[in-house]
């Protein structure tokens, strides 16, 4: 049937073809980008978000009221017109903040078990500057966070928050988050968009292990407390910033600690007591700035001695209980470990978090002392009535 008849069969480079989607890809995401800032931008959601504050307006007080209608306007008014407002009421706005401090200040506070979710009324009042949420039941954070692009507080410790919207990226004038004691397993890349925080709290949360790299351009934070936690080793973006001067990686998984923590020349305290190391690494003797080491003195063995004996770093010890108390210990962490967050009671999540605040408290009173004790023994007492 035509045994020597040619056949002509197309030949396909399928690295070109993935090439030419890929860039089609990427056009439809910028397109798709660009459409959600131009929403954003528009003056009809503007609108119509001021149209809702006057709405609420009717069911608040007349101070509440005040305080609406004074950030309405600062939103609608230019620069302009903004400076000649603040040039010709200067003397009389010092007056008022004088007789009315407290006036001033735009916080949401909740607090008790009684809360299992925001208010709804909460999506009209973008104008606030702090949250401070604690010891509720709330579960979720809003979709609308990132609204509140005035925040520069967010105190949300003792709740039962499962995970961090990205929406918490555009909190960009944001000084200030506390999750401790809350179910975060993980935390959102977008948040090193908040190039303004000075300082993270995100101890207690237990099935943390890890942080995003994205978290390197913090520049100006300088208090990170990742305590109780399952960190297996110190994160690679804490390294990288440059402001830290307070590090605390207490109770958690550690091991050993990196060879280059001198990289952090602005860091004056750190807490690495409670977890597993038995040396600490010669690099910390070049930190110039470092004035507090605080270890568990059960299992280090190897500690530098510019490090111990320096006059210008307390050194401190904590020495645990006695083996049999120990053990007893251990055991009831892996009780609790293995119980579902579901399951926790609320009254062990507040015995960890005073734990802390005890260790704290004894470690901020030796600040002051010209000498520290060689060691200090933690001793539990119980009474029964």
């Amino acid at each position: 049937m035509g045994l020597g008849r040619k056949l002509d069969v197309p030949v396909y480079d399928l690295s070109l073809i993935r090439g030419i989607w890929e860039v089609r890809v990427k056009k439809y995401r910028h397109k798709q980008k660009k459409e959600q800032e131009r929403v954003e931008k528009s003056a009809l959601a503007r609108i119509d978000q001021e149209w809702q504050y006057r709405i609420y307006c009717k069911k608040l007080t007349s101070s509440e009221q005040n305080l609406l209608h004074r950030y309405l306007e600062r939103s609608t008014l230019t620069d302009r017109q903004l400076t000649t407002e603040k040039d010709r009421h200067q003397d009389g706005e010092v007056e008022q903040d004088q007789k009315d401090p407290e006036q001033n200040k735009l916080v949401l506070q909740l607090d008790g078990e009684r809360w299992m979710n925001f208010p709804k009324e909460l999506q009209w009042m973008t104008y606030l500057q702090e949250w401070h949420v604690r010891g509720t039941r709330i579960c979720q954070l809003p979709d609308y966070l990132g609204l509140f692009t005035q925040l520069t507080v967010l105190d949300l410790p003792k709740n039962g928050i499962g995970e961090l919207p990205p929406e918490i990226g555009k909190l960009t004038e944001l000084k200030e988050l506390n999750v401790s004691y809350n179910r975060l397993c993980r935390v959102p890349p977008e948040l090193g968009n908040c190039e303004n925080l000075t300082k993270l709290e995100l101890a207690g949360n237990s099935n943390l292990c890890e942080l995003p790299f994205e978290l390197s351009s913090l520049k100006q934070l300088v208090h990170l407390d990742i305590a109780e936690n399952r960190f297996a080793s110190i994160p690679i973006c804490a390294l990288r910033m440059s402001s830290l001067k307070l590090l605390d990686l207490s109770n958690n998984c550690l091991t050993d600690l990196p060879q280059d923590m001198d990289r952090l020349e602005t860091l004056e305290t750190l807490f690495v007591h409670k977890n597993n190391l038995s040396y600490l690494p010669l690099c910390l003797c070049n930190i110039p700035t470092l004035k507090m080491v605080v270890v568990s003195g059960d299992e280090l063995t190897c500690v530098p001695t510019k490090v111990c004996s320096s006059p210008d770093i307390k050194f401190i010890r904590l020495y645990d209980n006695s083996t049999a108390e120990k053990k007893k210990e251990e055991k009831k962490k892996e009780m609790h470990k293995r119980r579902r967050w579901s399951e926790r009671r609320e009254d062990e999540v507040k015995k960890d978090s005073r734990e802390k605040e005890f260790i704290e408290a004894y470690i901020s009173s030796l600040k002051d002392r010209d000498t520290v004790p060689y060691s200090t023994t933690k001793v539990s007492i119980s009474c029964l009535l």
